[in-house]
């Protein structure tokens, strides 16, 4: 089984990745994947570029993502990472917000032939690559198949599967009967991905779908820090370690912002409270609503001191 973390945009950064990685021990076990590199009005967005290519990578296993609306698009930005010495790119037909799905990308290139061929065809121009894609099932609804085929004609390192269509976004309910399709249909290793906030969970996962060859784990993950440890050692930590391994590795990555950010304590606050975003069930909702309050360094080191209590 291989484990992966899941991009989530806003959160996983390399300095989120570094720190994670450095502090649970898991660079080895653990794929990171970096938050989708695109192209904005026909360049490079430079901030995504940066990011994917920082020192910070050192630490982690890290892949590459990009997400694209045409052909001409994912083309251009494969070429950009194999000249910057990539060999393992991930390619994303799976992002289900409006923001980007509007423009043609994401989820809403699942059902497009344009973009379904483009794929193949750039796989199959890039034999020196190892290419990955993440998908969801579609938009509205379920229409993964015809893109299915297309996958089958080609070697891919793994096939990330979200069994939900864009418009299910993140709460709607999961399609078990199509992931089990995929699952059986498919010519390439399947990664499932959806709704693992627990080992219990990824232990069921498994269970239900022995053959998948790894788990993604994104929200789950940021929620949890410590849940890979958990999953790969087959020990659930107690409450109270799992609390204090999360405020050192935040503590890490504090101090790593407050030395490298020159907008002063208000761009620190605003860069460091996503890091609680998901911990509401690990860290008690008194802490997590005070900590979401929190208008100032001292108001949210004051909110830190109710984690646990």
């Amino acid at each position: 089984m291989k484990y992966y973390f899941a991009p989530v945009q806003g959160h996983t950064d390399a300095a989120y990745r570094h720190f994670h990685a450095r502090h649970y021990g898991v660079g080895s076990d653990v794929v990171y994947t970096t938050p989708f590199i695109r192209l904005e009005k026909g360049a490079l967005r430079k901030k995504d570029f940066k990011d994917a290519m920082s020192e910070l990578n050192g630490v982690a296993n890290v892949l590459p993502q990009i997400i694209f609306k045409n052909g001409s698009e994912l083309d251009a930005l494969v070429g950009i990472l194999k000249d910057n010495g990539a060999t393992h790119i991930d390619i994303n037909m799976g992002c289900p917000f409006p923001l980007q799905t509007s423009r043609g990308r994401g989820a809403a290139t699942v059902a497009d032939p344009e973009c379904r061929e483009a794929v193949a065809r750039t796989v199959a121009d890039n034999p020196d690559i190892t290419f990955s894609l993440k998908m969801r099932l579609g938009m509205e609804e379920e229409e993964f198949m015809p893109l299915l085929e297309t996958l089958n004609t080609i070697r891919l390192d793994h096939l990330a599967v979200h069994p939900r269509t864009a418009r299910d976004q993140y709460t709607g309910e999961l399609h078990p009967d199509a992931f089990r399709m995929i699952l059986e249909h498919s010519a390439n290793p399947i990664v499932y991905n959806g709704d693992i906030l627990t080992p219990a969970d990824a232990a069921e996962v498994a269970r239900r779908y022995p053959a998948i060859s790894g788990i993604m784990i994104g929200r789950g993950a940021l929620g949890r820090p410590s849940i890979f440890n958990e999953i790969i050692s087959g020990e659930e930590w107690p409450e109270e370690r799992r609390r204090r391994e999360m405020l050192a590795f935040h503590r890490e990555l504090f101090a790593h912002y407050g030395a490298t950010l020159v907008g002063g304590d208000h761009q620190v606050l605003s860069k460091i409270l996503p890091f609680w975003e998901y911990a509401e069930a690990e860290i008690g909702r008194k802490a997590w609503k005070a900590i979401r309050k929190a208008s100032n360094i001292s108001k949210f080191q004051t909110a830190l001191a109710l984690i646990g209590k």
